[in-house]
């Protein structure tokens, strides 16, 4: 029986070892490369016609097209490649080979000649002239060496080697991989068994005549036992010009995880000074490893980065820790905190730091654990802890811990949760309160088609960070409900019964300020009846067939007053109204506020549907509130302003053609005859790529803003980027002045595979209003990674649409404004 001709195993070195050294976390665009490959497919590989029977093929005979199975003789058809195959799959397979002639069958020499083909699984390699020696191994290819798997397309000068030894060498190598964007070439490729070396290796996402970028390498030592390659003089070249140069560098080739350095971090900072990051590996178990990161900085020392993670059957965790000691910034601006006035709690320590737990555990099939516990040691740490100019620091953290369950008609939990302030201008006061614990149940399901009950329940323990200037209190919460929904093709009617009780145990200093009641409650029923109709017609405009459609809907609400003054504010505020508000029960969050209503939504909306795709082109909405009884219950102890109306909500999205959307949304306040409420925004697609976005918001004595952003291509390779925000709002007795929350200018070259952006910034960096400039240059290696400040994450999110994928996201934070306090306590904004 012949010896099985193996495929050469040289290509699964190339494969693996050259783009090992991409970092390719980013989703680059190649929209501008070239539609071509490096290495043009194989006309071999692509679909083959129908195979001829084995009388056929046995009927050519072995001299001419009919494939020669090198294990029994049996003849096949052409095998197109398959599916990516591991080493171990591969080995299992006979090789295929075929060629115009074939001599020597018989003796110890075997040669094929005339567009050699050889397949084994997903593997090709073709050649215009093969000889294999069955006694001694040796075998040797001239002639157009071309190879192809699922991982890589290559083709060679020549190739030779000993199968016996298991030794090959290729020459004059060039590559494309297939299963990800990359080429390159080798001047000449060796292996022995698991052991290979690659001599004058190139690499780059780039197309072969415009290198933008290119990695070199004068030799890379390769081990596919261990999974580890060694790089000899490496370059990395922009255009021509050498930018980085490691004399010696070891990396992975697979994906195995193993104990070892990881790529470093190096940045300067006017802050840090020199900032070096080395992480370190440590593989400790299949389930669980360990990255400890030194970190150091030339003008506040030695930190040290830990991040632990682990992997159980059901369930994973990961624990992270920041400890920097004797934090030379401390000392070098504590005379500014000082002179700032910034309390002496909120300063920064000398010794510095930050924990963070985040895991999961399923106990069934029902209930999971689940814990984000989170320490820093001031409320400074964030700030200092990154050089980054993405935007405001979060002022406050959050930690948690509980076990939640769900099933099809509940769920349930017990947890605690606990806020950590981060912001320095802030006190402890401005907190909310901690939840210590808190158990929530709720359940709903349908009885028969027309019968639906439900309970929401909940009791929690309210602690503040500072119990001495704001004592708590547990509070329970419990509404069950039935409904009877009905409905029909035009039509649905749904009437629903709720009874709320909500019950405190106050803390002595807490019921002392609210009257010397230690156990306030309130307890009320709570009716609605939710019905709308739908109609629709056909309509003819300008050509284009639509669908309208008219949907009125009407909304009863009744709750009769109960005078809660004397409970608490754990977790309740006024909502903000808008066309939601219109069919809610409540309009505060939490509990410890339930609105007095007897009250009727009346509401009618209608579209125009394109009749060809489904398309709305245009969505109106209009609704107002009409009061029976006046809103008597606010978050304060001021009485809302009588009114026997609400304000007039109308919202309205138009498509004007498919790149051009407009939306917006108005209150009119028919009590005092004036606007409330105000915003609009458009958005214009321009071209493939770009974008514009235009918004006005205005609120009556809260806020009034502008913002314009945009993304304008030049041309395929340069566009314009830039954002102007700007607040309008004056209120002297908070100190709010007009004046600009963030800018953005910059400028983008784009190609097939290097990127560079310049950004420029100038923006409202904390809550007192301190404004910051930034520079920002990035380059980006498309493929290999990016140099420089990460301008695309800040663009992303200053302007909505930057990546077309982020058309219909929500649109950008707001800079400077605390939307949690939009509707606060002022009667006015009431609806």
């Amino acid at each position: 029986m012949r010896r099985s001709l193996r495929l050469l195993p040289l290509s699964l070195l190339i494969a693996a070892c050259l783009p090992a050294w991409a970092d390719d976390d980013m989703q680059p665009n190649w929209g501008l490369c070239p539609v071509g490959d490096a290495v043009p497919a194989f006309p071999e590989t692509q679909p083959a016609p129908a195979p001829a029977t084995d009388a056929q093929a046995t009927d050519t005979g072995a001299a001419n097209a009919g494939l020669v199975d090198a294990n029994a003789g049996a003849t096949q058809a052409p095998a197109k490649t398959g599916p990516k195959l591991t080493s171990e799959q591969r080995l299992q397979l006979p090789t295929d080979i075929s060629g115009d002639q074939i001599s020597g069958i018989e003796g110890s020499d075997t040669t094929f000649s005339g567009h050699v083909v050889l397949t084994r699984g997903d593997q090709f390699l073709a050649t215009d002239h093969l000889t294999s020696n069955s006694e001694t191994g040796n075998y040797s290819a001239d002639g157009s060496v071309r190879y192809q798997d699922s991982g890589i397309r290559l083709v060679a000068k020549s190739a030779e080697g000993n199968q016996d030894q298991d030794t090959h060498q290729l020459d004059d190598v060039r590559y494309q991989l297939i299963s990800r964007r990359g080429n390159g070439g080798a001047e000449r490729a060796e292996m022995h068994g698991s052991d290979g070396k690659l001599y004058g290796s190139t690499y780059s996402t780039c197309p072969p005549d415009d290198r933008r970028w290119e990695l070199r390498a004068k030799q890379i030592d390769i081990d596919t036992d261990s999974g580890m390659g060694v790089a000899h003089d490496a370059t990395l070249r922009v255009g021509k010009v050498p930018v980085l140069y490691v004399p010696w560098f070891t990396f992975p080739i697979d994906n195995r995880r193993r104990t070892g350095l990881l790529y470093p971090t190096i940045g300067s900072s006017s802050r840090n000074g020199f900032d070096w990051r080395q992480p370190i590996y440590f593989n400790l178990a299949p389930n669980y490893d360990l990255t400890l990161t030194p970190r150091y900085m030339s003008d506040r020392g030695l930190q040290l980065g830990t991040e632990f993670r682990y992997l159980l059957p059901h369930g994973r965790g990961t624990l992270d820790m920041d400890y920097l000691p004797s934090d030379k910034l401390t000392d070098r601006e504590r005379d500014e905190e000082i002179a700032q006035g910034i309390p002496e709690d909120n300063r920064r320590v000398d010794n510095r730091g930050m924990f963070r737990f985040d895991a999961t555990q399923d106990l069934s099939d029902h209930w999971q654990a689940r814990s984000s516990l989170v320490w820093i040691s001031d409320p400074r740490y964030l700030e200092d802890a990154s050089n980054n100019v993405n935007g405001l620091t979060a002022f406050r953290l959050k930690s948690t811990v509980g076990i939640f369950g769900n099933g099809r008609y509940w769920q349930a939990g017990i947890s605690a949760e606990r806020p950590v302030l981060a912001d320095y201008t802030l006190a402890e006061r401005n907190l909310p309160y901690g939840r210590l614990p808190r158990l929530f149940a709720e359940w709903e399901q349908p009885f028969g088609k027309h019968f639906v009950a439900g309970v929401d329940t909940e009791l929690v323990r309210f602690q503040h960070n500072d119990s001495d200037l704001l004592p708590g209190g547990s509070r329970f919460d419990l509404k069950p409900y039935v409904s009877m929904p009905f409905e029909g093709d035009s039509w649905f009617a749904t009437p629903t019964l709720a009874w709320r009780y909500t019950g405190y145990r106050l803390d002595d200093d807490l019921a002392n300020k609210l009257g010397g009641n230690a156990s306030p409650s309130r307890s009320l029923p709570i009716a609605s009846f939710d019905a709308g109709m739908y109609f629709d017609r056909d309509m003819d405009v300008r050509g284009h067939g639509f669908i309208q459609t008219l949907e009125p809907r009407i909304f009863y609400l009744y709750a009769p007053y109960r005078d809660q003054t004397d409970l608490p504010l754990f977790d309740t505020r006024a909502m903000t109204f808008s066309w939601g508000s219109l069919f809610r029960d409540n309009s505060f969050t939490g509990a410890d506020r339930q609105t007095n209503a007897n009250q009727v939504t009346v509401a009618l909306s209608s579209r125009f549907l394109r009749q060809s795709d489904g398309f709305e082109k245009l969505v109106l909405n209009l609704g107002q509130i009409r009061y029976f009884d006046p809103p008597q219950v606010s978050t304060n102890s001021t009485i809302p302003a009588e009114r026997s109306q609400s304000r007039w909500v109308a919202d309205a999205t138009y498509a004007v053609n498919d790149r051009w959307s407009m939306n917006g949304s108005y209150q009119w306040d028919p009590t005092d005859k004036r606007q409330y409420l105000a915003s609009f925004s458009t958005r214009y697609l321009i071209g493939e790529d770009g974008v514009a976005n235009l918004g006005y918001r205005y609120r009556r004595d809260v806020l009034e803003q502008a913002d314009l952003s945009f993304l304008y291509p030049i041309n395929a390779s340069w566009s314009l980027v830039g954002r102007y925000y700007y607040s309008f709002y004056r209120n002297p007795s908070t100190g709010d002045e007009p004046g600009l929350l963030e800018g953005i200018a910059g400028v983008q070259w784009d190609s097939c595979c290097l990127a560079v952006r310049v950004v420029a910034r100038r923006y409202v960096q904390n809550r007192s209003g301190d404004m910051n400039n930034a520079i920002q240059f990035e380059v980006e290696l498309k493929g290999l990674g990016s140099g420089g400040a990460d301008t695309r994450s800040r663009l992303r999110r200053a302007i909505l649409g930057y990546d077309r994928d982020d058309l219909y996201l929500i649109p950008p934070a707001s800079v400077g404004v605390d939307n949690d306090a939009l509707d606060d306590d002022a009667p006015d904004t009431l609806p």
